[in-house]
């Protein structure tokens, strides 16, 4: 069993796992869905359009919470700039390692209805910007630090301390302005702070102060001439942050964080029936790199991370026909996230992600050190994703109805 965890936690396991479904989905053998691959030129050309409509030059930045913060402008990296003006190098990634990793913690969907008014401007935000953008003024704010004197951290007290009302107030919540999954998302936070005291190797410099940022020195450790590969860090993110996740699968005290049944995989252990996903704990890496590249650090295997099985790229892939549900009933009924629609959903999108990437890459004839997977998600499938919804329903809500807890998508 400890080589099945082992296993289940690796990048390895979400691209085998979910070519496994591919693979069923090929053959017309799943339950929900079935793929259309006549549809790939037309998606890569759709999301082809939107690159090139959002980066004329092609130089797309990493797809990261980073984006979310620079929304609209860079005015708000400029103030975070000039807060950590006089902080050495070291000081300042851990600094962005504390904001980072809140703020991707709070990230699931908001839902349709919830705006964030940007303080100080006539600006209203929604979605994944307004998220962003709140929980960077929540920082600022010292919202996750237990000490007054030093604010721009998130400390295990600090994020202990985290409460509904806390995030209600920062984040603008009311009866009228409902935010999906409040409670959850305050829940994770105040889990989290425990969950650093759990592990001072990786959040800890003294064994008696514990702090996010700390990660960054725990990664700095064990790095070889300057380069560190990408799934050390994400190695690290399952590591120090997987006792977090609730209402999750267990298997010998292990919480295996986005991790799903699905039935029709082959095997008779129960180790061998699960999908992982860990989509929140890959988009956490990929926000955790820009930072670590700061400090001269060299990421090397990017390519081993996966596409984001999140409504967006999931919803480019059913909107334009990659994906196509087997009974009209999928759309008119609400799944949690362990139904084996959402789990056939995402794990179909993974592999058709990759597919999307390859097919670009022919059509502009780049490799994949010149457009990597996290490029085409910014530039980009997530995007491409948002602008069809758009076009095909009002509010651009996802073509499948999600109840979520704030904490998988």
């Amino acid at each position: 069993m400890a080589a099945s965890i082992t296993y289940l936690r690796s990048l390895e396991a979400i691209r085998e796992r979910c070519q496994q479904l591919f693979a069923l989905a090929l053959d017309d053998r799943l339950t929900h869905f079935r793929c259309d691959l006549t549809k790939l030129d037309r998606t890569a050309e759709y999301v082809l359009a939107v690159i090139k409509e959002n980066y004329p030059d092609l130089q797309v930045p990493f797809h990261s919470r980073w984006r979310h913060f620079a929304a609209g402008s860079d005015q708000r990296l400029e103030l975070l700039a000039t807060k950590l003006t006089g902080l050495d190098p070291l000081e300042q990634a851990r600094t962005k390692f504390d904001l980072v990793i809140t703020s991707v913690l709070l990230d699931a969907g908001a839902g349709a209805e919830w705006k964030y008014q940007e303080p100080g401007t006539d600006l209203v935000w929604s979605r994944s910007e307004g998220l962003g953008i709140a929980s960077f003024y929540t920082f600022l704010q010292g919202g996750f630090s237990s000490n007054p004197v030093q604010p721009l951290q998130a400390d295990a007290q600090g994020l202990k301390d985290f409460s509904l009302a806390i995030l209600e107030e920062n984040f603008q919540v009311t009866p009228a302005n409902p935010l999906v999954g409040a409670l959850g998302r305050v829940e994770l936070l105040q889990k989290l702070g425990t969950t650093l005291e759990r592990y001072p190797q990786i959040f800890s410099l003294d064994g008696q102060n514990f702090r996010l940022g700390y990660m960054v020195d725990y990664l700095r450790s064990s790095l070889d001439n300057q380069q560190l590969p990408a799934a050390q860090v994400f190695q690290a993110v399952l590591e120090g942050l997987g006792d977090i996740w609730a209402n999750r699968i267990i298997l010998e005290g292990v919480n295996l964080g986005d991790v799903w049944q699905h039935s029709q995989l082959a095997g008779e252990t129960p180790a061998a029936k699960l999908v992982p996903f860990h989509k929140l704990s890959q988009w956490l890496t990929y926000s955790l790199l820009e930072p670590l590249q700061e400090l001269g650090i060299e990421i090397t295997h990017l390519e081993e991370m996966t596409g984001l099985p999140e409504y967006r790229n999931g919803g480019l892939c059913l909107d334009l026909g990659l994906l196509q549900p087997k009974y009209p009933e999928i759309f008119t009924k609400t799944y949690t996230p362990e139904s084996e629609v959402i789990v056939e959903w995402r794990a179909l999108t993974v592999i058709l992600l990759d597919h999307i990437a390859a097919t670009l890459r022919q059509q502009l004839n780049l490799n994949d050190t010149d457009l990597p997977l996290v490029k085409v998600l910014e530039g980009g499938t997530w995007a491409a994703g948002r602008k069809i919804a758009a076009e095909l329903r009002p509010g651009g809500i996802p073509p499948l109805k999600i109840q979520s807890d704030g904490t998988v998508f």
